[in-house]
């Protein structure tokens, strides 16, 4: 009694708060745990699963390899999926992430978080599933998708040029964000349907693409050495490195179910069961729709197949299975781009909240009770990323921040542990302390592979990163930052 006693004088603003309360924010507690679950499904779950294994294959030759990179993937989701279940149960509050790096190591490395977030990870995430959608709707109207070239040019830099083409799929990419982004702004109630009823669909279509893909008699038996090409040993270590790469990816979005935890019931409980079991689920799919993949195209023929979903079920069912594949697929992306418009602003609603966004971004629309002007920030930047590039720049610059962010949000289950050490933790990271520390190491070997191997955009994401100071110091002296979590 003593201890809840003082727990409770030293962190209130943690206290457990019934289901039916509002948030003192102006956000309403409305999404139990299948709606959180469905959350991670449907933001994870987009568009990477069919569209990343073919450029996997074309550096990396061996069916065995891939199907490890994709477990090694999920493995290494699980772990943070269960760092983050400690952090979300013990601090759950909208923002999510910012309010744990906030928390652990003051307000300069929360606000960097929401910087990165806004410029280019949960922005980009958008921009890319938006591009990712274009190229699946040029399946079926030719015209809007990434293929129809409206313009192209050659940009030149210092010491660096690239191509640049925008297409009709560009104009398609922000059609759609913009949709999402006014069904956001709305309501949640609207969101989470769009974002249950289309992870329902995704997983339904995944688990019949697996099952008849088992029992097809069109498919054939799996090449599993490790070097069938027998390439160089370092060129293939280089190359697996790679693809863990877009298995990342892949797998990215696990983390934003936090973001919205103050319009979580009962978080402390639902917020770790949901991460544990979208993760995991979302794991176990991933493996087996890989290995139908394998089982029906040899990996010389998925090399370099950006659409190697539709590839598979056109092998499998024929022109009639690859449509409705495809069909399944724009399903997917649109579920995945909802759920990331619907957290992200809640980062932003709770830096605004804290004096380090803009200020209006902290208002709680007063009939939809949602953070609207966020939610319309975060559009405007998302489509001027997506009129950027293509799906595979827009993915590795994603990738390279997420994991810069998921090194420190898991690095702040230690720092918390000895910071605050009577913090309220209803659920303790399983395997604490080797599970997260295998998080960290893993995140950052992929990173540091990113460095060598995709030098310009991991740059990039460093100098973009390196610009959070001075707009810091910038909203520093603008406003009194708040000593105290702004969540009360």
């Amino acid at each position: 009694m003593v201890t809840a006693i003082r727990r409770t004088c030293l962190y209130p603003q943690y206290m457990a708060i019934p289901s039916d309360q509002k948030e003192k924010s102006g956000l309403v507690r409305q999404l139990g745990l299948f709606d959180s679950t469905m959350i991670i499904v449907g933001i994870v779950i987009g568009s990477g699963i069919f569209l990343t294994t073919g450029l996997m294959a074309k550096g990396l030759p061996s069916a065995s390899l891939i199907l490890l990179a994709w477990l090694v993937g999920g493995l290494h989701a699980l772990a943070g999926a269960l760092a983050y279940g400690e952090l979300g149960a013990a601090m759950p509050r909208a923002g999510g992430q910012y309010v744990y790096l906030r928390e652990a190591y003051g307000p300069f490395c929360g606000f960097l978080f929401g910087w990165v977030s806004f410029m280019m990870y949960l922005t980009g995430i958008i921009a890319a599933l938006g591009v990712g959608f274009a190229e699946y709707a040029g399946y079926f109207v030719p015209a809007l998708g990434m293929n129809n070239v409206l313009f192209k040019t050659e940009v030149a830099l210092p010491g660096w040029t690239f191509d640049y083409a925008l297409s009709a799929g560009h104009f398609s990419a922000l059609a759609l964000i913009a949709f999402l982004t006014a069904v956001n702004y709305r309501g949640v109630t609207l969101s989470k349907y769009i974002t249950n009823v289309s992870s329902v669909i995704k997983i339904t279509a995944l688990g019949l693409f697996i099952l008849f893909g088992l029992w097809s008699g069109t498919t054939q038996p799996v090449d599993y050495r490790i070097n069938p090409q027998e390439i160089d040993f370092g060129q293939l270590v280089v190359a697996f490195g790679v693809a863990l790469i877009a298995v990342a990816w892949s797998f990215a979005g696990w983390e934003e179910v936090s973001f919205v935890a103050g319009e979580v019931r009962r978080p402390s409980r639902n917020l770790p069961r949901a991460l544990f079991l979208g993760t995991a689920g979302v794991t176990v799919l991933y493996l087996l729709v890989n290995y139908v993949y394998l089982k029906t195209l040899p990996v010389s023929e998925m090399a370099g197949v950006v659409r190697v979903g539709e590839a598979a079920a056109n092998v499998l069912f024929g022109e009639t299975g690859a449509v409705l594949l495809s069909a399944a697929v724009i399903v997917s992306i649109v579920g995945a781009l909802n759920g990331s418009v619907l957290v992200g602003p809640r980062v932003y609603f709770a830096m605004a909240r804290d004096g380090l966004f803009f200020r209006k971004a902290a208002e709680v629309h007063p009939r939809f009770r949602t953070p609207g002007r966020a939610v319309v920030l975060q559009a405007v930047w998302a489509g001027v990323l997506t009129l950027s590039g293509t799906f595979e720049d827009l993915i590795t610059f994603v990738t390279f921040a997420n994991l810069m962010l998921w090194i420190a949000a898991a690095a702040a289950v230690f720092t918390l542990r000895r910071k605050l050490p009577d913090l309220p933790r209803p659920y303790k990271a399983w395997g604490y302390p080797v599970v997260p520390f295998l998080f960290i190491a893993g995140s950052a070997g992929i990173l540091v592979n990113m460095l060598f191997e995709t030098p310009g955009e991991a740059l990039s994401g460093l100098v973009l990163t390196a610009l959070g100071l001075p707009a810091y110091l910038l909203l520093k002296r603008r406003s009194t930052l708040p000593t105290k979590s702004g969540d009360e």
